[in-house]
């Protein structure tokens, strides 16, 4: 069998006395979109720090294309992470720098491009995603909340990732952009032949964006398989989540 893309084994994570991954495994395929839904504080930031290496599991396995990325040096994890882009919750930009600088701020820092090489990069993935090369000049304070996140999958898909993270890539936008946001991401994936791994709340995102859902719950996946199959799941707790009900095993275990 191929390689996956991302295998977690027994991943466990604590933060003082709160347990937040206990025996937490998960794979992603090479080329999947998986997308990772949950409650608040069940852990799905936490996993993707993970594998960043932002983050190391108190115990447990992370392989990223077949390679342990638990215990690697610093230099290591770095070029492991060139190969991957990521578009933040918020887009994160940096205030003082312009839209291209933003973009190309990994090939510049990371890649060590030169500018006017790494400007003619971003412009055309400016056009990607939509924006004019006239936004290229303008700085954050002057975008929308929609052409940030443009901007922010600009930057995530600049180097042309083989493994993109997407954190709540729809919070904060209307129905109509998120929709649009939405149909970005795929498109950009689908054309970069990418693995994505994306968190959200969002149901309409997760079932637009994804070839495969995983649920987080008390630290596990309690459930995994494709998008075509979570309204049929079984599972209380996932039909809970999905349509979005006060009642049922996760309210019930709020209330103890």
């Amino acid at each position: 069998m191929a390689t996956p893309k991302v295998e977690m084994k027994h991943i466990y994570k604590s933060f003082g006395s709160k347990k937040v991954l206990e025996d937490f495994s998960l794979t992603v395929n090479k080329g999947e979109s998986l997308v990772i839904i949950g409650g608040s504080g069940t852990g799905k930031s936490v996993t993707i720090k993970s594998i960043l290496g932002l983050l190391k599991p108190d115990k447990g396995s992370i392989k990223v294309d077949g390679k342990e990325i638990v215990g690697m040096s610093s230099k290591e994890l770095e070029e492991v992470n060139s190969r991957s882009g990521m578009l933040f919750q918020g887009a994160a930009l940096f205030d003082s720098l312009n839209v291209w600088r933003n973009v190309a701020f990994g090939l510049i820092q990371g890649k060590k491009l030169k500018p006017k090489e790494a400007r003619e990069i971003a412009i055309e993935k400016l056009k990607d995603v939509g924006l004019s090369s006239d936004v290229a000049e303008l700085f954050p304070d002057e975008l929308s909340g929609g052409m940030k996140k443009r901007v922010g999958l600009a930057r995530a898909i600049a180097g042309n990732p083989e493994l993109i993270f997407f954190d709540e890539p729809t919070t904060g936008l209307d129905p109509i952009m998120s929709d649009v946001i939405n149909d970005l991401i795929k498109r950009c994936v689908d054309d970069l032949g990418a693995t994505a791994i994306t968190i959200t709340h969002d149901m309409a995102s997760a079932r637009k964006i994804a070839s495969k859902v995983a649920m987080l719950y008390q630290g596990k996946i309690i459930w995994h398989g494709d998008v075509k199959d979570i309204d049929n799941s079984g599972n209380p707790y996932v039909e809970q989540f999905i349509s979005g009900k006060a009642e049922g095993p996760i309210q019930m275990e709020v209330r103890k």
